[in-house]
């Protein structure tokens, strides 16, 4: 896809931090590694790969606000748009030598996402879309899955860690799919399991407890592959709300009714 000027700045920032995080990776056991919270780290990669993005879109767009995992919020002078940005999307896995983390990079425009880049560097995987042009990963178009045998389907979860406070809520969700599905999956990274619902390698996805940079690319990515979203609360927004039900069409009522199941 001949993608706009914005969608081409984001996928090359997406590169330029994605060759620096690589390199890291290869030095993983070397890494300066600071904790957060339990479970949730911060190395000096996300860090860096985050000034590297920020510079490069700043650079090309310096009237965007910014909002990102590592940094302060920044308000624009142009109060209509903003990048949402996940530096490293997967950073526990990353810290743990498992190749499956990515770069994330949204454009919200009006309180809307209509651009988003997510960028897997291991598979050099890049995956993208904006609103009205299709959903994409590298130069092939990609749609949602057509399954639409429940018993067929296979779904992706964020598992709570830590002191998270849904673990209970995601304990009741496992009990009603699992015996309805054909199989669930933890890949550790939100933004690329939204990812790969967009391409069908799996039929849906769920979690709570997001921040706005974990999903805003996978939603419009989503939804520009055929597929829907909403939140785990009906009437919710979204990115205010963390908590999101992603799927192909013909299994989101199914798939949605069992999570929000009282």
């Amino acid at each position: 896809m001949q993608g706009s000027a914005n969608l081409n700045v984001m996928m090359k920032a997406a590169r330029k931090a994605g060759r620096g995080l690589v390199r890291d990776f290869g030095e993983v056991e070397n890494l300066q590694v600071g904790r957060k919270g339990p479970g949730d780290f911060v190395s000096r990669a996300d860090i860096t790969a985050e000034k590297v993005i920020r510079e490069e879109l700043t650079h090309a767009r310096p009237n965007y606000g910014w909002l990102g995992e590592e940094s302060d919020p920044v308000d624009g002078k142009d109060p209509t748009r903003r990048w949402i940005v996940d530096p490293l999307d997967g950073t526990t896995n990353f810290l743990h030598g498992l190749p499956h983390w990515a770069v994330s990079i949204a454009l919200e425009h009006k309180g809307e996402i209509v651009a988003g880049v997510i960028y897997d560097p291991t598979k050099d995987e890049m995956f993208y879309a904006e609103k009205g042009q299709g959903a994409w990963m590298n130069e092939r178009r990609i749609r949602v899955s057509g399954r639409f045998q429940l018993s067929e389907a296979v779904f992706a979860g964020g598992m709570p860690f830590g002191a998270k406070r849904t673990l209970p809520a995601m304990l009741r969700d496992l009990g009603r799919l699992m015996p309805a599905c054909a199989g669930l999956r933890r890949w550790g990274a939100a933004s690329l399991d939204l990812a790969y619902v967009a391409a069908g390698r799996c039929e849906g996805f769920w979690e709570r407890e997001l921040s706005p940079w974990d999903m805003a690319a996978g939603l419009v990515i989503v939804r520009e592959a055929g597929g829907l979203i909403g939140p785990i609360r009906e009437g919710q927004n979204i990115l205010e709300s963390g908590g999101v039900i992603a799927c192909n069409g013909d299994l989101f009522e199914r798939f949605a009714g069992i999570i929000r199941e009282a």
